[in-house]
């Protein structure tokens, strides 16, 4: 945990030395890296696509914190915003969220337990909204597969036969010893030809699992020379959440955990995976897990077949009471989320 928040790239906009030492002491001793510093919004505007946590201050001497969160807002990389301040109130925290602030701050007696929480869950919070992205990334690319793999088999169809009727044909005119030396060698670069297209169709019968690689600067093409090997998994984890950005999330970090991965619509369907042996892992929310039936009861009292991972809205307590394996609290550590994972595979 420590790690990744040492990763984090914080940045302090407050013009005060004694609230920035305050902190910055904060987060040090919590295990954050120890946060940049500028004392003005144009500052700030300038360092954003290199933070990634900006803590701002309302008053600031060039610019209001609303000020900058407004010109943030056409900034594609813009960091996650924290207002910290000693003036407005509600007001402003609101204007604050609308502009996209994530969380609000008041300087105050407070101010030194509650920046570390809040500075952690805007972390968690960053680093699940870049794995949807990537969760999207990864769907788009499914979908683009899938056309390849209807194209692949259009291809077969419409260009094998006719390629291998040329092949024989030419091999045909070939055994003729009396054929001319000069027809002879068009005919041996015309088969070798014929056979480099073979092997590419062959080769295309796998270009699901193809990764694009650029031919010339702005195009790219599927490289068939390097077509990835499968690799063998920790084991099936079967996922049943009812959110589907959540689903999607958890299903690329599960794969990225080493695991296959099926996704259900049902605890019946869930309920089936665990009683026919199919599953290693369960991925469920803890309403599920808390209101999954006699099966579910049953099984953590009995013979445990696979391990169970849950993502709890509040702290998770109910839910390792009950005996799962691993609980993730909302919004969780994708980073942690991934290590413990593969880890359950190696647990007895």
């Amino acid at each position: 945990m420590k790690s990744d928040r040492s990763r984090v790239r914080i940045l302090i906009a407050d013009d005060d030395p004694a609230i920035v030492r305050l902190m910055s002491s904060a987060l040090t001793r919590n295990g954050f890296s120890t946060p940049r510093e500028v004392s003005t919004g144009q500052a700030a505007l300038a360092t954003a696509d290199q933070t990634d946590i900006l803590l701002l201050d309302y008053q600031l001497p060039d610019l209001s914190g609303i000020d900058v969160l407004a010109q943030l807002q056409h900034n594609p990389h813009a960091p996650s915003v924290v207002l910290v301040t000693a003036h407005g109130g509600e007001q402003v925290a609101a204007r604050a969220l609308r502009l996209g602030a994530e969380d609000y701050l008041t300087k105050d007696s407070a101010l030194a337990d509650l920046l570390p929480e809040v500075v952690e869950r805007v972390r968690r919070t960053r680093a699940l909204r870049t794995a949807l992205a990537d969760a999207e990334k990864e769907l788009m690319l499914a979908a683009r597969r899938e056309a390849i793999g209807e194209m692949t088999v259009t291809l077969h169809h419409e260009i094998n036969n006719p390629l291998m009727t040329a092949f024989a044909e030419v091999s045909i005119l070939l055994s003729d010893d009396q054929l001319p030396a000069d027809y002879r060698a068009g005919l041996e670069e015309l088969k070798a030809a014929l056979e480099r297209i073979r092997d590419i169709m062959q080769r295309a019968g796998d270009l699901q699992a193809a990764e694009a690689v650029e031919y010339v600067h702005g195009i790219s093409m599927m490289d068939l020379s390097a077509l990835p090997e499968s690799s063998q998994t920790l084991g099936n984890a079967v996922v049943y959440l009812e959110s589907p950005s959540l689903a999607r999330i958890a299903e690329l970090l599960i794969r990225r955990a080493g695991y296959t991965v099926e996704r259900v619509g049902s605890v019946e369907q869930l309920a089936h995976h665990v009683s026919d042996g199919t599953a290693t892992v369960l991925v469920v929310a803890d309403g599920t897990w808390q209101a999954g039936g006699a099966w579910l009861s049953r099984w953590r009292d009995g013979n445990r077949s696979c391990r169970v991972v849950v993502l709890a809205a509040d702290d998770g307590r109910l839910a390792r009471e009950a005996g799962a394996d691993a609980v993730f609290s909302l919004p969780f550590d994708p980073a942690a989320f991934v290590e413990q994972l593969a880890a359950l595979s190696q647990t007895p």
